[in-house]
């Protein structure tokens, strides 16, 4: 295939990946409010009737995501404890359109990347394929990666999952059908990465300073979100098991175990309200807006 051609879903599955390989593939709609995840071999993932499925999946509204890392043979949850082995580090570039682009390939700080999909126009995710690496290092260089090119911090995560391209992106009135294009077919080691490892804190600084210079103004991330929903949802008297099942569905695709993520965000909004005695009959100006749609907090 050509650079310039766009890689079909099936291919890019393939390509990625071993046929024996267990993969998570997700499809969510945000008007629904359903996820449905499939955790299948990448051969049968790729085969014209999954392929049906999805595009089914897709057409009544779905968008379509792929776990970029395989899973044990046995695994039945797409989580850190069930990853068999780290394939793919990657970055969502939400900010910089094709400047933020340029500058990762032109970088000697990093290796020519394998895959660059178009998520929306003007955003991109970039993938490099790797071996030899451990969770532990790859998560650290998912941070560094993040960190120096001011990519998504919520993209940091060896369960992340990522668009599956050739399928419709529905977070906008008109479709934007995601692309990939391959830019390398080499596989890459920790030594091929130049940047500085300093652990695994969260690299929001240089994400949020570009979002503010970009957008004019703050930004709230999706775990503030979440805390600013439960409060508010609290505050008006809703049920706090109701509260937790809905921040869990919104957070299934990039938290390894959303409901203990949701439990725990409710319980210290809890404490926090009966701390503050926040009324219940708040007015809506010093409520902050409700929780994004979004669990995967990109495009």
């Amino acid at each position: 295939m050509n650079q310039g051609e766009t890689i079909p879903a099936a291919q890019y599955i393939l390509d990625e990946f071993e046929s024996a390989n267990r993969i998570a593939i997700l499809a969510l709609n945000r008007d629904v409010r359903e996820t449905v995840q499939r955790i299948t071999s990448a051969e049968k993932a790729a085969s014209p009737k999954f392929q049906a499925w999805l595009r089914h999946k897709n057409a009544s509204g779905s968008d379509i995501y792929i776990g970029m890392n395989p899973l044990k043979p046995d695994a039945l949850t797409r989580t850190k404890g069930e990853i068999a082995d780290i394939r793919h580090v990657y970055i969502d570039l939400d900010y910089g359109g094709i400047t933020a682009l340029e500058g990762i390939q032109k970088s000697s700080l990093v290796p020519k990347p394998n895959v660059v999909l178009t998520s929306s126009p003007d955003k991109f995710q970039i993938v490099w394929k790797v071996e030899g690496m451990t969770l532990e290092e790859g998560e650290a260089l998912l941070h560094a990666l993040a960190r120096e090119f001011g990519g998504d911090p919520a993209a940091t995560d060896a369960t992340r999952v990522l668009r599956l391209p050739g399928f419709a992106n529905k977070k906008y009135e008109v479709a934007f059908y995601v692309q990939a294009r391959q830019h390398s077919i080499e596989t890459y080691r920790w030594r091929d990465f130049k940047l500085h490892m300093d652990g695994q804190d969260p690299p929001r600084q240089n994400y949020y300073t570009r979002m503010k210079r970009e957008s004019r103004g703050y930004a709230l991330s999706q775990s503030e979100h979440d805390w600013a929903f439960a409060k508010r949802a609290l505050a008006r008297g809703d049920d706090p098991e109701t509260v937790i099942q809905r921040i869990a569905r919104h957070r299934a695709a990039d938290k390894s175990n959303p409901e203990y993520y949701a439990r725990l965000t409710v319980e210290k909004a809890h404490a926090d309200l009966g701390h503050r005695h926040t009324p219940r009959n708040a007015p809506a100006s010093q409520l902050t807006e409700e929780i994004d749609l979004d669990p995967l907090g990109k495009d």
